[in-house]
């Protein structure tokens, strides 16, 4: 009988299905069926009022361990790169949102005009936290720069989308300075509070890692359950086909890309180091569900949030998926460089 070899290239190597398994993040596994969750049990009524205040405390609480996490003398000291984080933030809200007025010259039979409006919304958003920091430390990146630069974007976006929603999409929000305050309120002055308890309550956050992540990532399905329910009571399987969904898709891949690449071309002329160059590419491709879904539910009206989050939804995988791809690369590409330069 023939044994196994026991060494050789294929030595102790898990098989090419077992690789692949362990790639899948289990959180987007998690959105997914929170999305299958609230297709076929959408929150309704009382529940969903009850939900939709479970879910403002969820985001809160999010915002607040932001503030707890983010330690006040990185942020000092990284602040000082006004260079790189107002590239940040210039491709967030600037070339992001030139992308996505762009889709509003497709054509209805590419893609149907509330799908395109919610394209649109999902550009006008800040960079997500969590997943730029993490895609920033897998790469080897300036992690205390992308700290700095998604916590900015985020607090600028508090202000800065509403705006831009006002601005670009007009007619289809309920747009108000009371709008805005209550924006405010929900992530600004949590993550202030956090800062301002930093000093007595970071010493146990960091000591139980595992359990804030679980919270964290637990808030966020909650939300995205929360507002697909919104979709899916007002009918939006019923009037998104699935050449809609195909489109969202391709559209979608097409502007994480275009912004990849502008990103990546953007930090070699500015003559970012390498560590930054790694900042500007993954804090300026993202796209916040966390933020997003809040703000849409403060702006925009119900009957048309489902559209407005799908897109967003959509995107957001891809961008996690993608760069998860693209940081582990960067990174096992950093390592041999580390290791000449020693």
């Amino acid at each position: 009988m023939r044994t196994p070899p026991t060494d050789g290239p294929q030595a102790g190597r898990p098989s090419l299905g077992r690789r692949i398994v362990s790639r899948i993040d289990p959180f987007i596994v998690g959105m997914l069926c929170a999305v299958l969750l609230a297709s076929f049990l959408p929150a309704r009524g009382d529940v969903a009022d009850a939900l939709g205040v479970v879910v403002v405390v969820a985001v809160g609480w999010l915002f607040f361990l932001y503030g707890v996490r983010l330690p006040t003398s990185d942020a000092v000291a990284a602040v000082r790169d006004w260079k790189l984080h107002s590239s940040v933030l210039g491709v967030t809200f600037v070339v992001f949102p030139l992308l996505g007025l762009a889709t509003q010259l497709l054509a209805p039979a590419v893609i149907p005009v509330d799908l395109a409006r919610g394209l649109l919304f999902l550009t006008l958003l800040p960079s997500t936290v969590q997943a730029s920091i993490a895609f920033t430390s897998i790469a080897r990146g300036n992690v205390a720069g992308a700290v700095v630069a998604a916590s900015f974007s985020n607090l600028a976006g508090v202000v800065v989308t509403p705006l831009l929603v006002a601005l670009l999409l007009g007619g289809t929000v309920g747009f108000s300075a009371d709008s805005i305050g209550k924006i405010g309120l929900q992530l600004l002055a949590p993550f202030v509070a956090g800062q301002l308890l930093r000093r007595w309550l970071a010493p146990w956050v960091l000591r139980h890692k595992r359990l804030t992540t679980i919270t964290d990532r637990g808030s966020i399905l909650l939300v995205v359950y929360s507002a697909f329910s919104h979709g899916v009571v007002d009918g939006i399987w019923t009037s998104v086909s699935l050449g809609s969904v195909v489109a969202l898709v391709v559209i979608s891949g097409a502007m994480l890309a275009t912004v990849l690449g502008l990103t990546t071309l953007l930090g070699k002329r500015l003559g970012f180091a390498r560590p930054d160059r790694v900042v500007l590419l993954m804090c300026g491709s993202k796209k916040s569900l966390a933020t997003g879904v809040p703000i849409a539910t403060v702006l925009l009206p119900a009957a048309t949030l489902g559209y407005m989050v799908l897109p967003l939804m959509i995107f957001h995988q891809l961008q996690l998926v993608v760069c998860s791809v693209i940081a582990r690369r960067m990174g096992e590409q950093a390592e041999p460089e580390a290791a000449v330069t020693r």
